[in-house]
C-alpha cells in the first residue's frame, strides 16, 4: 500500500513518552484516522535502567550543558526506546511490517519559548534504523518556531478521547509538571490548554533528596505531613500564575527551597498542597467542569486526589480510568495520534492550546531503510 493512500485512513500508530519524571518509557499502540476515530491497543511501560535514569536526571538538572555526555545520553535513549518498541510488538504478536509510524517524544532537556528554543534528545533516524519503522519526531518545534509554547501538546487527543463525555470537563495531566485540558464543547474552539504549575517533580526531588527514594509512593509521606501554610502562600507568589494561558513550563521552574528547613513529611505535605491549588486555581480560572479527570503519575498519589477532592467541592474529581481511558498510557497514545495527524499535514497544536498565531501542522518525518527519504516534514507534499 502506498504512504499516500495510508495516509486517506486509519493508520496503526506507537506512540512513545519518556516525561518529566524520569521513570521509564511509555509505549502503546493506537489505531486512528488522526479525527475522531481512536482504537488502543497493547501498551507498556519499560522502567529506565538505574544508571541511564541517573544520568538522564543529571543531565536535565543542569541543563544539558555538557553536550558531548548529551550525545552520550541520547543515544542510549534512543536504544531503549527501540527496545520498547522491540517489547511490546514481542508481546502482542504484532510485527514492525504491521505498524505504519512511531510517533517519538524523546525527552526534554530544556524548555524556554519565550526565547523560541525547547530540546527534546532523542535520535528518531536511528530509532527508524534500528525497528524498521519510520519515525515522526520533533513534535513541538515547528510550535515554539511560530511563536507558540510547544505544550502542551495532547489536548487535541483528549478532545478526541472525550467525544462522547459531558462537558464541560478538565483533563488534569499531573507528570513532572501539571497541565490542563478545559473542554467546554464538542467544537475546536473550545479546547484550551495551558501548563498549570508543578507536579510530581518538585516533590520527587525533595523526597530523593532526603531519603534516597525515587518518589513519595502514593503519597504515604505527604499524607503523614502538615502543611506549611506560610510557605505554601510563598510558593504560590510566584509570577507564572498571573500570565494568562496558554503558557508553559521547564521541569525546573520552581525553585523549592524554601521547605528545606521542613521534616520530610511535612516538606512532601507542602508541596503536595502547592501542587493542588496551583492546579485547582488554574482550572476554576477557566470555569467550573463537571468533572476533572486526572492522569499522569499524579492521579496515584492520594495525598494530591484527597487535596483535588477536598479543594473542588462540587466538582467530580476522579482518575481517567473511571471512563474508560488508561492512565498509564495515555500520553503514549497521545503521541502515537500526533504521528498520524503529522503525516497527514493536520495540526498538532490551536492558538488556544499553545499561543501559536494559527493552527500548526508540525513534527517531522524520518523514514525507515528502504522507505521514503528521510528527515522531510511529515505533513509536507
Amino acid at each position: 500500500m502506498s504512504v499516500t493512500m495510508k495516509r486517506e485512513g486509519v493508520l496503526t500508530a506507537i506512540g512513545l513518552m519518556s516525561g518529566t519524571s524520569m521513570d521509564g518509557i511509555d509505549a502503546a499502540v493506537v489505531r486512528t484516522d488522526g479525527l475522531k476515530f481512536v482504537e488502543t491497543g497493547a501498551a507498556l511501560t519499560v522502567p529506565y535502567r538505574r544508571s541511564l535514569r541517573q544520568r538522564l536526571h543529571r543531565l536535565v538538572m543542569d541543563g544539558g550543558r555538557d553536550r558531548k555526555e548529551a550525545q552520550a545520553v541520547e543515544r542510549d535513549l534512543t536504544l531503549a526506546h527501540a527496545e520498547a518498541v522491540e517489547r511490546l510488538l514481542a508481546g502482542t504478536g504484532l510485527t514492525e511490517g504491521s505498524i505504519d509510524i512511531l510517533g517519538f517524544h524523546g525527552h526534554t532537556v530544556l524548555h524556554n519559548p519565550a526565547d523560541g528554543f525547547t530540546w527534546q534528545i532523542g535520535d528518531s533516524l536511528l530509532l527508524a534504523g534500528r525497528t524498521g519503522i519510520d519515525v515522526v519526531g520533533q513534535f513541538r518545534v515547528a510550535d515554539v518556531k511560530a511563536g507558540g509554547q510547544g505544550a502542551p501538546l495532547v489536548p487535541l487527543y483528549h478532545a478526541a478521547r472525550a467525544a462522547d463525555l459531558g462537558k464541560p470537563i478538565a483533563v488534569l495531566n499531573i507528570g513532572g509538571v501539571a497541565n490542563v485540558t478545559w473542554l467546554g464543547s464538542d467544537k475546536e474552539d473550545d479546547i484550551v490548554a495551558f501548563d498549570c504549575g508543578p507536579g510530581n517533580a518538585l516533590i520527587d526531588d525533595f523526597v530523593h533528596a532526603r531519603t534516597g527514594l525515587p518518589y513519595d509512593a502514593s503519597g504515604t509521606l505527604s499524607l503523614s505531613g502538615s502543611v506549611d501554610e506560610t510557605l505554601l502562600e510563598r510558593l504560590l507568589d510566584n509570577a507564572f500564575f498571573e500570565q494568562p494561558p496558554p503558557k508553559s513550563l521547564d521541569r525546573n521552574t520552581f525553585d523549592a527551597s524554601c521547605i528545606a528547613g521542613l521534616s520530610i513529611p511535612d516538606g512532601a505535605a507542602t508541596l503536595a498542597a502547592f501542587t493542588v491549588q496551583a492546579a485547582a486555581n488554574a482550572i476554576l480560572k477557566v470555569g467550573t467542569p463537571t468533572k476533572v479527570l486526572v492522569c499522569g503519575g499524579g492521579r496515584l498519589n492520594r495525598a494530591l486526589m484527597a487535596g483535588l477532592s477536598k479543594i473542588l467541592p462540587g466538582i467530580v474529581v476522579g482518575p481517567v480510568e473511571t471512563v474508560g481511558w488508561r492512565g498509564d498510557a495515555l500520553e503514549a497514545e497521545a503521541f502515537g495520534y500526533l504521528a498520524v495527524r503529522s503525516l497527514k499535514g493536520l495540526p498538532l497544536s490551536l492558538p488556544k492550546t499553545t499561543g501559536v498565531p494559527l493552527p500548526m501542522p508540525g513534527g517531522e518525518f524520518f523514514a525507515a531503510p528502504g522507505s521514503l527519504p528521510s528527515n522531510r516534514t511529515a505533513g509536507a507534499s
